[in-house]
């Protein structure tokens, strides 16, 4: 695998294609875990192909090319988020109805909907921790962040996860 690495980075396109595909169902999981569409998560592949080719010469240890690549990937899907956020304004003269609906509508709640309810770095550790199964130390590397400040935002996600779903309890 290091040999490839220094092959595409002394630019052999054909070493970086195969070491790309090595890692690409991987990139796709990840960034489809954040965007949540194929077509999304296919973009987001797209991009790392573009960043992590014109950056390949950046990657300083050839053994840690999936983390760099999956980095790339977060921060991809997170660029894609940002992009796509739209702020739609509630019409007052619905919010009557939004109130009847409530009353008749039977409570259920997933997983899904409590990390919808992290901020960008909560959701990013939580999903690199317990869907891929980095390490704190792996996962401050990726994120760019002191390792204990990692650890902050783990345990202050899985409060307020464990907060919601109390709440969800009755």
């Amino acid at each position: 695998m290091d040999k490839l690495v220094k092959k595409a980075q002394k630019g052999d396109e054909k070493a970086f294609l195969k070491l790309f595909q090595r890692f690409e169902k991987d990139i796709y999981r990840m960034a489809y875990v954040y965007v949540k569409n194929e077509g999304d998560a296919l973009d987001v592949v797209q991009e790392v192909a573009y960043r992590s080719f014109k950056k390949i010469g950046t990657l300083k240890k050839p053994e840690y090319v999936k983390s760099w690549f999956i980095k790339i990937a977060v921060t991809c899907s997170i660029d894609v988020l940002r992009k796509s956020k739209k702020v739609i304004h509630l019409n007052p003269e619905y919010e009557e109805f939004i109130g009847k609906e409530e009353e008749d509508v039977s409570l259920s709640i997933t997983l899904q909907d409590l990390m919808n309810q992290l901020d960008e770095d909560e959701k990013s550790i939580i999903l690199l921790k317990y869907y891929k199964g980095y390490s704190f130390k792996e996962i401050a590397e990726l994120l760019e962040l002191p390792l204990g400040t990692a650890k902050s935002i783990l345990y202050r996600a899985l409060s307020k996860l464990r907060q919601k779903l109390k709440g969800v309890e009755m």
